[in-house]
C-alpha cells in the first residue's frame, strides 16, 4: 500500500514537474499514461538504487555540504526517465542536465508537500 501511495505522490510531482520545468516532455500520444510511467520508474529508482547511491556518496555529499546529494536527484531522475520510455514504452524525457536539476528540485518540493497532505507517515 505504501508503494501506491508513493507512486500516486510520485505522479502529481512529475506532472507539476512536466508542467514547470521547460526540458521535460512528456513522450507517446498521452501525457497522463506518459507521467503514470514516469512515476512507476521513479518510485522503483527511488526505492531500489536511490538509498544504495546515497550511501556511496555519502563521503562526497558531506564534503560539498550536501549539493552533491541534489546532482545524484538529477542523475537518479535521468535514469528514471531513460527507464521509463526505453523499457516501459512510455514516459517523459529531459532534455539535459540542467533540466534534470530542476525537475528533481521540483519533484522532490511537490512529492514532500503532497506526502504531508496524503499523511504519508500515518500510513506505516
Amino acid at each position: 500500500m505504501n508503494f501506491i501511495i508513493s507512486w500516486v505522490a510520485s505522479a502529481i510531482s512529475v506532472a507539476a514537474a512536466v508542467a514547470i520545468v521547460p526540458g521535460i516532455q512528456p513522450v507517446g500520444s498521452d501525457s497522463t499514461m506518459a507521467i503514470i510511467m514516469m512515476a512507476l520508474a521513479l518510485s522503483l529508482v527511488n526505492a531500489s538504487i536511490k538509498p544504495i547511491a546515497q550511501a556511496l556518496s555519502l563521503p562526497l555529499t558531506v564534503l560539498t555540504l550536501g549539493i552533491f546529494y541534489l546532482v545524484m536527484n538529477a542523475l537518479l531522475l535521468e535514469l528514471a526517465a531513460w527507464l521509463s520510455t526505453t523499457i516501459l514504452g512510455s514516459g517523459v524525457t529531459v532534455s539535459g542536465f540542467g533540466s534534470a536539476f530542476f525537475g528533481s528540485i521540483v519533484i522532490s518540493i511537490v512529492n514532500s508537500i503532497v506526502d504531508s497532505i496524503i499523511g504519508k507517515e500515518n500510513n506505516r
